[in-house]
């Protein structure tokens, strides 16, 4: 029997607060909530998912390079570590896997600083502003980038 794709999906901080903090910018869904559909949708798409949230950024940079040689495929999340981490970015680019950014607001209508993103180098593309829906979007294309049914 063949092992189906591992797609790692990896939360930054205060993801964990989701249903609790700001719900007018983020949702009134939590984590756990985006976790169910993230792994009924991957059931549909023939991919495995292990869905991980840390508020420290060491462990994201471990879990990103345990991704390597093993896991297909990224979705990554990284709350305010988007904006600052040079750490993360460069564990993505050693990990050398395909990789999108996901984001519950559109972070290019917030505050100037949230405009720049560090995981943006290292991934294949971003979406965000469609709430819990864009982690879907991003298995979708994980997924179709995996079976090679897109430009890699």
């Amino acid at each position: 029997m063949i092992a189906s794709p591992i797609i790692s999906i990896l939360n930054g901080p205060n993801l964990n607060m989701l249903g609790a903090r700001q719900p007018e910018l983020y949702g009134r869904e939590t984590l756990a909530d985006i976790e169910k559909s993230c792994r009924d949708h991957a059931v549909t798409l023939g991919v495995a998912v292990e869905f991980r949230q840390s508020n420290t950024e060491g462990e994201l940079v471990t879990w990103i390079q345990q991704c390597r040689g093993r896991a297909a495929g990224i979705i990554i999340n990284a709350g305010a570590y988007t904006h600052t981490s040079v750490a993360i970015l460069d564990a993505l680019l050693a990990a050398e896997v395909a990789t999108v950014e996901v984001h519950l607001s559109n972070i290019h209508q917030r505050d100037s600083f949230r405009h720049h993103s560090y995981v943006a180098k290292a991934a294949k593309g971003m979406i965000c502003g469609f709430g819990s829906h864009g982690y879907i979007l991003a298995l979708d294309a994980l997924a179709r980038l995996i079976k090679g049914n897109a430009e890699a």
